[in-house]
């Protein structure tokens, strides 16, 4: 579970899921753009953490609706930055230990109205996202909270434990969700790696406080 691509995959499934759904309601003569700004953790941060930038990438959609009887073209763009650390894990050898992604996502608004309903998700919700995509995670239960400053804006970031499928054998994660507003576009976090390293959620809040959108 902890595959930097498989994650990668699971959390973009997810969002593109949710953004496709959600423009279903768009009317219009023209076809409509929307794009996400990238977001990113700060060069500093990440190498503090010991974490590795695996690239930026972007999810774009093409969609097109029947509404009152007309077709409507949309397209939507996500983008995803992601982040890696290896090290020495015991039996498992040196494996990629930590994975830690960075979404923005829309929020697209027509007259006012924001239609991706990430904005009204839980961290619950969100989390189950990842589990819905990837099968190899299981058993996910929440463990606490804790509130945390981003860019100005405080918000939650929420801690689940969960059973996930490493180099073939199973391991206990833990994860850490949250999501919260920038401008135009909503941000989710998502930081996974093994219960036995739990000093490495100090990492993973430090990168999550340093997220800076527009990435620079």
């Amino acid at each position: 579970m902890i595959s930097n691509r498989r994650t990668l995959a699971a959390v973009a499934v997810a969002l593109l899921l949710v953004t496709s759904g959600c423009i279903g309601f768009i009317t219009g003569d023209e076809p409509l753009t929307f794009a996400a700004d990238p977001a990113a953790v700060s060069d500093e941060a990440a190498q503090d953490a010991g974490y590795e930038l695996n690239g930026t990438q972007p999810l774009e959609i093409n969609e097109t609706f029947e509404v009152a009887g007309q077709e409507r073209q949309v397209t939507a763009t996500n983008y995803l930055t992601d982040y890696q650390k290896s090290m020495e894990l015991g039996p498992l050898g040196e494996t990629e230990v930590g994975v830690f992604t960075v979404v923005s996502t829309p929020a697209v608004e027509i007259a006012g109205r924001t239609l991706n309903p990430i904005g009204s998700y839980s961290n619950e919700r969100l989390v189950e996202f990842v589990q819905e995509q990837y099968s190899g995670m299981s058993d996910i239960e929440r463990v606490g909270e804790q509130n945390v400053t981003v860019q100005g804006t405080e918000t939650t970031v929420t801690k689940f434990a969960a059973t996930a499928t490493l180099e073939g054998q199973e391991v206990d994660v833990y994860i850490h969700v949250t999501k919260y507003r920038d401008g135009d576009d909503f941000i989710v976090a998502i930081g996974v790696y093994p219960q036995q390293l739990d000093s490495e959620e100090e990492n993973i809040i430090s990168m999550i406080e340093s997220i800076e959108h527009p990435a620079e």
